[in-house]
């Protein structure tokens, strides 16, 4: 049984309690749903790869309050220091050197760095003070599928998997994190704060090698049950399209081609053309312009659409 939470202190309370009790919450962050266990723990590690059905090759992000409990788990260059101070709390992961001993090695997929963030929502910050705990938290989904973005596409997916969902309303950002490797700089994976924003701190970004360092970097990702077709300017039979701007659709990302509100309503949009669209149907999606945010929707568009 999966219980409904309210993030009042009697839920913040029962959230902690099962997470240092080795359980699976899953709560709100800025960016999805993260399905929350505790990044100390083999066994509690192990239970979010069995819920989420998840290759155990792929690391997990871990949810710190803050910078100095960030500090206990990572090694932290001076430009890595810059970043934290720039833009956490917020919808940024760093990959930086582990510290040895401090997390299971599951949560690390075995390697010497970890991929770690400090949220900015006020729900995510209240629980990781009551727990007191460093917590794993992929997207509370089950693997491959689209990601969660309020406490009921959770439960679509995970109830009666998970001990309790944490229900914070919905996500104001909409995307996952980005993740950036340092020494050198090295985006390896589009996300909440966009590039332009960070290139002013570390400079060009390189692109990230074939090997898998960070969540996020399967080919075939955030995929909805219907096979996808990208830059689509109008519905062929039997699609359902999902507009941008200036192409309507069955549904749209954001009337007014705004990226941040497509941001925010693409998980749940794709769901919404999941359903509309049947099990033998398929989803069309009109071409999102490729800066800003829109290059972190297209990227998990093209993994959406990727063969699987």
């Amino acid at each position: 049984m999966t219980e409904a939470l309210l993030p009042n202190p009697q839920g913040l309370a029962r959230a902690a309690t099962l997470l240092r009790d080795g359980q699976l919450v899953a709560f709100p962050t800025e960016t999805v749903y993260g399905l929350g266990g505790d990044a100390r723990s083999d066994m509690a590690v192990a239970r979010i790869f069995a819920a989420k059905n998840r290759p155990t090759f792929n690391p997990l992000i871990i949810h710190v309050p803050d910078l100095a409990t960030a500090q206990t788990l990572a090694r932290f260059s001076p430009l890595a220091l810059q970043l934290a101070a720039r833009f956490w709390p917020g919808p940024l992961t760093l990959v930086l050197p582990l510290i040895e001993g401090s997390l299971s090695a599951l949560a690390t997929a075995g390697l010497d760095t970890v991929a770690i963030r400090v949220p900015a929502h006020p729900t995510a910050q209240a629980l990781l003070r009551a727990a007191g705990i460093p917590l794993a938290a992929p997207s509370a989904n089950p693997s491959g599928k689209i990601s969660p973005t309020a406490a009921a596409h959770v439960a679509a997916g995970l109830t009666g998997r998970i001990a309790a969902i944490l229900d914070g309303g919905p996500c104001a950002v909409g995307l996952e994190s980005t993740i950036l490797a340092l020494d050198p700089p090295m985006l390896l994976r589009p996300g909440g704060v966009p590039v332009e924003q960070i290139e002013p701190v570390t400079g060009p970004l390189a692109a990230p090698g074939p090997q898998i360092t960070a969540p996020g970097q399967l080919a075939s990702h955030y995929a909805p049950d219907a096979a996808v077709r990208l830059n689509a300017g109008t519905a062929r039979p039997g699609e359902t399209l999902i507009g941008f701007g200036p192409v309507p659709g069955h549904l749209t990302l954001s009337a007014s081609g705004d990226l941040t509100e497509a941001a925010a309503a693409l998980f749940a949009t794709l769901r919404a053309a999941d359903m509309l669209a049947g099990p033998e149907g398929r989803i069309a999606i009109a071409p999102i312009p490729d800066h800003d945010l829109g290059r972190a929707i297209n990227d998990r568009l093209r993994r959406a659409a990727a063969p699987r």
